[in-house]
């Protein structure tokens, strides 16, 4: 918390601490993907969308910049942490600017829509930086399992919240951002939803770009064997109310792991989501742009979180010794997609100030005890 405001008072005028603490009172509004439809077809409105973005944005912001000061002093204090503190401070300062300014001017409104283009370009990569935070932290100090675990816990909210962010940044920027008020390549999307989402291309399209990377790295890669069963509408292309890129995230990671080769140990599946966890060397930090085929160990928590974004999930079921199947569960109705999104309130306060308990059952260790050895007292 110290250093948070001490950024805050560094980095922005007096009184913005303040004002974090003031709109972390209020939780975020969460819209259902009908809602984001109507508005963009129906009612798209740069007016409307101003006056809900500069509320809503801040409420947004200011609740997970409440829970990422909880964060343990030496995480807060590692270049990378406090790189992405920066980035939060300074497009609230933005956001806020636009508070007492008329919806009836158009140059304010122009304006604002091209300060939601700086924030979303400046968040890029918030998901490698923050991890690469995380790294610092380990590396210097270590992980017990208390703070595995709170780091856990603020992870899927912080990214979680980031994908929400995002959300209402795409839609406002590439729904008024441009010249162009219809994307030629993209010409039914409202924003960045298709009301028509054709899954199986999305499949095909991350199969494709997984095969490639796969090639890259490993000189060879599996076939893809694609069977569709539309149940509501024989014959006919399964399509979904969705955003196309996070099913795209989703299925990309997915075809890393889903196969026949041998399963993965029912002991190792929890830990297939865990941030702490990963098989891969240490990665490069470059640019949002840079996508290796392994690196953080963050693809798939981070498409879990894609999927319950909108009331969906993942899951794994894993037999040993004959292969892993993933699957993705989506909401069928609009109406039902809803935002899930973290709320910083005393119940998320308590989880990183108290002290946990120890667990009530023994822990066995990785590698039995040799009884041979055992001596009596």
């Amino acid at each position: 918390m110290r250093l948070l405001r001490a950024l805050l008072r560094a980095a922005s005028p007096a009184g913005l601490p303040q004002q974090v603490d003031f709109y972390a009172r209020f939780s975020p509004s969460p819209l259902s993907m009908k809602q984001f439809l109507d508005f963009g077809s129906e009612n798209a409105c740069e007016k409307t969308s101003f006056m809900f973005l500069r509320q809503e944005l801040p409420v947004r912001l200011a609740n997970i910049m409440k829970e990422i000061s909880l964060l343990p002093d030496n995480l807060l204090k590692t270049p990378s942490v406090q790189l992405v503190q920066s980035w939060y401070v300074q497009s609230l300062q933005e956001i806020l600017d636009f508070k007492d300014k008329s919806a009836e001017d158009s140059e304010v409104i122009h304006r604002f829509t091209d300060t939601v283009i700086t924030i979303r370009n400046r968040h890029n990569d918030v998901i490698p930086t923050m991890a690469q935070g995380v790294i610092e932290y380990k590396e210097s100090f270590g992980v017990d399992p208390v703070t595995c675990q709170n780091v856990q816990y603020f992870l899927d909210r912080f990214y979680m919240s980031r994908i929400s962010i995002r959300m209402l940044l795409n839609q406002h920027s590439l729904l008024f951002g441009g010249k162009i008020k219809v994307n030629p390549a993209h010409p039914k999307h409202i924003g960045s939803i298709n009301p028509n989402c054709n899954v199986v291309e999305v499949i095909k399209d991350g199969y494709e770009n997984a095969k490639r990377l796969c090639d890259l790295y490993y000189m060879s890669s599996p076939e893809l064997v694609l069977e569709e069963l539309n149940a509501k509408s024989s014959g006919q292309p399964m399509q979904v109310v969705y955003v196309p890129s996070h099913l795209y995230h989703m299925v990309f990671e997915l075809f890393k792991i889903s196969d026949r080769g041998g399963g993965v140990p029912m002991r190792k599946i929890d830990g297939l989501f865990n941030y702490m966890y990963s098989t891969a060397p240490r990665p490069r930090v470059e640019t949002s742009r840079a996508t290796p085929l392994a690196g953080f160990g963050y693809g798939l928590p981070i498409s879990r979180l894609y999927a319950q974004y909108f009331q969906g999930d993942l899951k794994l079921y894993s037999l040993e010794g004959y292969g892993t199947d993933a699957v993705i569960y989506i909401k069928a109705l609009s109406t039902e997609s809803i935002e899930r999104l973290p709320v910083y309130n005393k119940s998320a306060w308590k989880h990183y100030v108290e002290n946990h308990e120890a667990d009530d059952w023994c822990v066995p260790s990785s590698e039995p005890k040799d009884m041979t050895t055992f001596r009596s007292i």
